[in-house]
């Protein structure tokens, strides 16, 4: 089963702020044991959302219109990813769980979804 760990992005990921050189190492250190189990499939970071670009699709059958980042509610944007494949949700969760914060400020939040 795949599963998506997503990161949600915060004030301080949307500013640009780097996490601690401490936090860095847990994350390192987390991602070589999900390397390591053989489950990681690929980890990414992104960009803020300033160069971030939206298409809506805001009425049937008409041309969608691009919005240019920043956006401004940090609750509806992803700052990374990880790509896990594994063998239940619960095996999903527990990794998750495993996960140090991956802002680094008490902001940090990650969203799990199960890949189709």
């Amino acid at each position: 089963m795949l599963f998506m760990m997503i990161v949600k992005a915060s004030k301080n990921s949307e500013a640009g702020n780097l996490p601690s050189p401490e936090l860095i190492e847990a994350m390192t250190k987390y991602n070589e044991e999900l390397v390591k189990a053989g489950i990681r499939v690929i980890a990414k970071g992104l960009h803020p959302s300033s160069d971030g670009i939206r298409i809506s699709y805001l009425n049937p059958g008409e041309k969608p219109t691009v919005t240019y980042g920043p956006f401004t509610e940090t609750k509806d944007v992803i700052a990374g990813f990880i790509l896990i494949d594994i063998e239940s949700k619960e095996e999903a969760i527990q990794w998750a769980m495993r996960m140090p914060d991956p802002q680094g400020y008490g902001e940090g939040q990650i969203e799990l979804r199960q890949v189709f």
